[in-house]
């Protein structure tokens, strides 16, 4: 391929392009072949296509150009697959169903649409993630972890309750209360599959116990399947609240430490549910190996950053211009500072906290659990460190009588 010389208007240099080289128009091709100039290496391609990372603009060019190894551009366009995937994803809510899509093209769709943020438009992505989850289940989400996350699970709680298949839950230190949709939740049927589920903190009593296991007791459905409960710091459940667990024949692991529960419950629950009593910490109860699991593992995590970001936004729009004098004169760190007491006072506990754990034992043979020797290993060598060593006590000096309760320890063991 070649052209006839040209003169450009402003005088400069012309050049041609023959056999993958460039020349400069005018001169000997023969004498100028030793001072081609080559713009790209051999076999280097260039696709003229976005970032996935750039979710605000998702608008794809369906086309890319290679320079091969002959040096000559070579424009051709994206596989049928990438435009057809790109285009469901940008239409994604005038789908009608996904049952029956294979797999491995769905997890591709779904990152699609993630990338898009189609799931985070108000109402299309509401619909639009309820058509995986009818489609493909656990798939999308099959362990999911909320604990302290109350934020999240108040602004996204429609779509939290949207997945079907969980066989993982944690709501740990969400504060919901007895009246909260979510205990409703618990009893239908996306939940069945539910085998572990973390209650942890959530100001719950003896009302949210009985309508969490109605559908259990009554129609024999709901969390029917658990086998690790935790109800652990809900001070509102009481021994009438116990025997609604009952019901729930397969539990091998159960947590009501820190309840308002009397120590004649105990022997009622390792003779209607067949645990037994745990005098040491099981490592079940941790929470270190809470997780979230799932092709929708990314998305609460953008869907948290949307929302600390709509929340500062708003903070700054509310500013008042007395908060930098209020600040000057340290008026606004005083009343941070009474705030935190507050909360502080209000989450001390009134009375020790009992440890109530229990377990089957074929399920305890395959559980870790922290004795209490360590525990009072660990404690000492940490009295060491701070330097407060153990002396033996001389009979003829009166010493006084001093145990560590529960709680003392737990507060040792935080240092």
């Amino acid at each position: 391929m070649s052209y006839c010389p040209e003169v450009r208007e402003d005088g400069g240099p012309v050049y041609v392009r023959e056999n993958g080289k460039l020349f400069l128009a005018g001169s000997n091709l023969s004498n100028s072949r030793t001072r081609s100039v080559g713009l790209f290496s051999r076999a280097f391609s260039v696709e003229l296509c976005l970032k996935h990372e750039d979710a605000s603009r998702h608008k794809e060019k369906s086309f890319f150009f290679t320079y091969t190894e002959h040096g000559s551009l070579r424009y051709s366009a994206k596989p049928l697959f990438n435009l057809t995937l790109d285009f469901i994803a940008d239409n994604i809510q005038y789908v009608d169903s996904l049952i029956g899509f294979p797999e491995q093209i769905a997890e591709k769709l779904f990152t699609a649409a993630e990338v898009r943020q189609q799931f985070h438009r108000p109402g299309s992505g509401l619909k639009a993630l309820q058509k995986f989850t009818e489609a493909y289940g656990d798939l999308i989400l099959s362990s999911l972890c909320l604990r302290g996350r109350y934020l999240l699970v108040s602004e996204k709680l429609e779509e939290i309750q949207s997945f079907q298949g969980l066989r993982s839950l944690d709501l740990s230190c969400c504060k919901l209360g007895d009246d909260h949709e979510l205990i409703g939740h618990f009893t239908s049927e996306a939940l069945n599959s539910l085998q572990e589920l973390y209650l942890k903190d959530n100001c719950l009593s003896d009302t949210g116990i009985r309508r969490m296991t109605a559908p259990t007791r009554v129609l024999r459905k709901g969390l029917g399947n658990l086998t690790v409960l935790d109800l652990s710091d809900n001070q509102g459940i009481t021994d009438i609240g116990v025997t609604f667990l009952f019901v729930f024949k397969m539990l091998h692991f159960l947590d009501i430490s820190g309840t308002s529960i009397q120590d004649a419950t105990i022997g009622k629950i390792e003779k209607s549910i067949g645990l037994k009593h745990s005098k040491e910490q099981l490592t079940r109860f941790d929470h270190v190996n809470c997780t979230t699991e799932g092709w929708a593992e990314q998305l609460f995590n953008q869907w948290e950053k949307y929302i600390l970001s709509a929340i500062k936004s708003k903070r700054k729009d509310k500013a008042k211009p007395q908060t930098a004098a209020q600040t000057f004169y340290g008026k606004e760190k005083k009343q941070s500072q009474q705030d935190l007491k507050m909360c502080i006072l209000q989450n001390t506990p009134t009375q020790a906290r009992k440890h109530l754990q229990f377990y089957k034992l074929q399920a305890k043979e395959n559980d870790t659990v922290y004795s209490e020797s360590t525990t009072n290993e660990n404690s000492t060598n940490r009295a060491l460190e701070n330097g407060r060593q153990t002396t033996n006590p001389d009979p003829n000096t009166k010493q006084p009588s001093f145990t560590f309760s529960d709680t003392d320890w737990e507060m040792l063991n935080s240092y």
